[in-house]
């Protein structure tokens, strides 16, 4: 199947109301889906036999920084039995109490564990059902998230605290 009738059939499953846009880049289609909906079309999307993607190659997230939802989560999905590839995202924000948060597709792709982990380590969005929610990359004691807009590039003695500080030239 081509990315135009990828994105027909998911249209014709859930319509505009978990469908919620739409981009085009070089001739690949990556649709945004609502967030809370994402299991639904991710099991849709693994288990249509015309789709068949059996294989998650990607998940990631971009911070929109300061826009509003802040984040966006990219899955980058692959069938091996029809040899075709597509893309979806989901927009997830956070507030003052609430964490960013989507939920976990380990589930239905085991590939998305080490790249759950990944995103939620470095912009702080919550897998849900995740089964093993460690850390992968940074020291336990940091509290930052590196890859968010918003990181002070050198850290802090709070976030970042086994980093050598800089020392003032003349000091």
């Amino acid at each position: 199947m081509n990315q135009q009738e990828i994105r027909d059939k998911l249209f014709e499953q859930f319509g505009e109301e978990v469908i919620k846009g739409e981009d085009l880049f070089r001739d690949q289609v990556t649709l945004t889906v609502n967030r809370t909906r994402i299991t639904s079309v991710c099991c849709f999307l693994k288990d249509d036999p015309d789709l068949a993607f059996d294989f998650l190659s990607f998940v990631g997230a971009v911070d929109k920084y300061p826009s509003r939802p802040r984040f966006e989560v990219l899955y980058q999905l692959y069938s091996l039995q029809r040899n075709h590839r597509f893309r979806i995202k989901a927009l997830v924000d956070e507030t003052d109490s609430e964490p960013a948060a989507i939920d976990s597709v380990v589930s239905l792709w085991p590939t998305a564990d080490w790249h759950e982990r990944e995103t939620a380590e470095m912009f702080g969005i919550t897998f849900t059902g995740h089964p093993d929610p460690r850390k992968l990359l940074l020291p336990e004691e940091w509290t930052c998230h590196p890859l968010r807009k918003d990181f002070h590039v050198e850290g802090n003695d709070e976030e970042t605290p086994d980093l050598p500080r800089k020392v003032e030239q003349g000091s």
